[in-house]
C-alpha cells in the first residue's frame, strides 16, 4: 500500500539536534526527504567480531551482559517499503565475511541509518537468539514462556545503535552464483548475474497487495532462487521485468533455503535477452528393458533391469516405467526415473526391496521403489518404458492381456533380453526374449529360477 503522506515530529526523535524551544513538524508526500541532523559518537570502538558474538549463543535466546561493541555497514533500506522494522548490516563495505540483522521498532529508519553508513552497535542489554539457523539481535519477545528475539523498542534504540562520523561509503555487492551459495554471506549484499523471472510469473506484479509474496528467479540452467517482495512496498503493483541480467539484494536464509530481497526496483537490471529454452529431456531407442526377475525361492528379490546400449550416457529426466497389472488397460503403477542418468553400455537396476536385493545379490540397487511397483511384478503383468515426450520406447508383454499361460509369462522365473538386441521395441516381440517360468507355455522354458544363481542384475548377458 503506497503511503502518500508522512509526518515526522523531529522533536520526539532523540537523534535530532534541535533548539529546545523549537518544535518542527515536517510533512512530505514520499520518503525522499533529507534526513535530520544527527550526532555521531567519537568514543565508541568495536571490541568484538560477529563470529565472537554468535559464539556466545548456546541453546536459547539470552540477554547479552558483556560490554561488547560491533561495527557494521548498513545494506538494507525501508525507503521503498520492502523492508520493515529491520536493519541488515555487514562487517565490511566490500568482501564481507559475515552479516547480521537487528529488528527495531523505528519507521523510516533509512533517514537515520542510510545505506552505506557505518554504525556501532552496543550489545549490552540486547538479546541474541537463533531461529531457523539465523542469528538475530534485538529486543525480547516471550510466548508461552519461551523467549525469542523481537523488535527493539523505539525508546531504547538510541541506547544501542549509533551512526559513525564517517562519510557514507559505497557498498560493493559480493558476486555469487547458485546453487553453491556460501552460508556466511547470509544478511549481506550480493549480486547474481544471468537471472530472469521464471516463465510462470512473467507479466505478474512484484507482490500481491498487502501480502508477502515469493516470485521465482531462474538462470539458463533452470536453477531457482526466490525473490521475496512485500505487498506493502511502493513498487508492489509494478510489473516484474521480463529480460535477463543482474540483480542486487540482501541475501536471506531460513535453514538451507535462500531468498533475495531488493531495496527498490533499481537493484534489478534485466536488460538482456531471456534464456533460450533449455533442452534437457532426451529420447533414445538404445534404452530398453533387459531383465525381469520373479525368483521362485524369494519374491523379495524381484527386480527390473534397464540397459543403455549407446556409447554415451543418457539423462533419464522425464522417463517413466509403467506397470499394467494382469489384464488391466489402465496404468497400475509408475516409477519416475528423472533423477538418474544411465551410463553408456550400463544397466540400471530397480528393486522394491533394496535391503533384500543387496543381501541376495551383493550390491545395492540403483533405484529403490515400493511394493506393487513395476519392479514388483509376479510374472503375469505388462511393462512399458516411456520417454519424456510420452512415446513408448520399449514394452514387455501385451497391454490388456494377462500374462498367465502366454508367451510373456515369467512367474517364478526370469525374462531376459537376448544379447543381440540393441534397441527398444514398442511392440512386444517374443523372439527378442528368453523366458523361464513354471508353465513352459507357448515357447517359454519351464524351469523356475532361483536367486541369486539364476539371475544377472547389473550385467548384460
Amino acid at each position: 500500500m503506497k503511503r502518500t503522506v508522512q509526518c515526522i515530529r523531529y522533536a520526539k526523535l532523540t537523534r535530532v539536534i534541535l533548539a529546545a524551544s523549537l518544535l518542527t513538524l515536517a510533512c512530505t508526500k514520499s520518503r525522499n526527504f533529507d534526513p535530520p541532523p544527527t550526532e555521531c559518537p567519537t568514543e565508541l570502538v568495536a571490541n568484538s567480531t560477529y563470529a565472537e558474538v554468535k559464539n556466545l549463543y548456546v541453546d536459547q535466546t539470552f540477554q547479552i551482559q558483556q560490554d561488547l561493541v560491533i561495527e557494521g555497514y548498513v545494506i538494507s533500506s525501508d525507503e521503498e517499503g520492502n523492508f520493515f522494522s529491520v536493519l541488515h548490516f555487514q562487517d565490511s563495505p566490500v568482501n564481507p565475511s559475515e552479516g547480521f540483522e537487528i529488528e527495531i521498532d523505528v519507521r523510516d529508519s533509512h533517514l537515520f541509518y542510510p545505506v552505506g553508513s557505518k554504525m556501532y552497535i552496543q550489545l549490552k542489554g540486547l538479546y541474541l537468539g537463533k531461529s531457523k539457523d539465523i542469528f538475530k539481535i534485538g529486543g525480547v519477545f516471550t510466548s508461552f514462556g519461551n523467549a525469542s528475539v523481537g523488535r527493539l523498542p523505539s525508546t531504547v534504540v538510541d541506547n544501542h545503535l549509533f551512526v559513525a562520523c564517517d562519510e557514507k561509503v559505497e557498498i560493493t555487492p559480493t558476486i555469487i552464483s547458485f546453487p553453491d551459495i556460501p552460508k556466511n554471506l547470509t544478511n549481506t549484499l550480493v549480486r547474481l548475474d544471468g537471472l530472469e523471472v521464471s516463465d510462470a510469473v512473467v507479466g505478474q506484479t512484484f507482490a500481491l497487495e498487502r501480502e508477502e509474496t515469493e516470485r521465482t528467479l531462474t538462470d539458463c540452467n533452470d536453477s531457482e532462487l526466490v525473490l521475496l517482495n512485500s505487498g506493502f512496498s511502493d513498487f508492489q503493483a509494478e510489473i516484474l521485468p521480463e529480460g535477463n541480467g543482474s540483480i542486487i539484494g540482501v541475501l536471506l536464509r531460513e535453514n538451507d533455503t535462500y531468498r533475495l530481497a531488493i531495496r527498490d526496483p533499481s537493484d534489478i537490471d534485466f536488460t538482456n535477452e531471456r534464456c533460450a529454452d533449455l533442452v534437457d529431456e532426451f529420447t533414445s531407442a538404445t534404452i530398453f528393458i533387459s531383465e525381469l526377475a520373479d525368483p521362485d525361492n524369494n519374491i523379495a528379490a524381484r527386480f527390473v533391469e534397464l540397459y543403455n546400449a549407446a556409447k554415451e550416457p543418457l539423462n533419464l529426466k522425464g522417463w517413466t516405467l509403467r506397470r499394467y497389472t494382469n489384464a488391466n488397460t489402465e496404468i497400475s503403477s509408475t516409477v519416475d526415473l528423472s533423477d538418474f542418468t544411465i551410463g553408456a553400455e550400463t544397466t540400471l537396476t530397480i528393486s522394491p526391496n533394496p535391503a533384500e536385493f543387496e543381501a541376495v545379490y551383493g550390491f545395492a540397487p540403483d533405484l529403490a521403489v515400493g511394493k506393487n511397483s513395476p519392479a514388483d511384478s509376479n510374472g503375469d503383468d505388462n511393462l512399458e518404458l516411456v520417454d519424456p515426450f510420452g512415446t513408448v520406447v520399449d514394452v514387455f508383454g501385451i497391454i490388456g492381456e494377462d500374462g498367465t499361460g502366454t508367451s510373456h509369462e515369467f512367474e517364478d522365473g526370469r525374462a531376459s533380453r537376448n544379447a543381440d538386441i540393441k534397441k527398444g521395441n514398442s511392440k512386444y516381440t517374443f523372439s527378442e526374449w528368453t523366458i523361464y517360468n513354471d508353465t513352459g507355455d507357448l515357447g517359454t522354458i519351464k524351469l523356475p529360477q532361483n536367486a541369486p544363481e539364476d539371475f544377472t542384475p547389473g550385467e548384460r548377458d
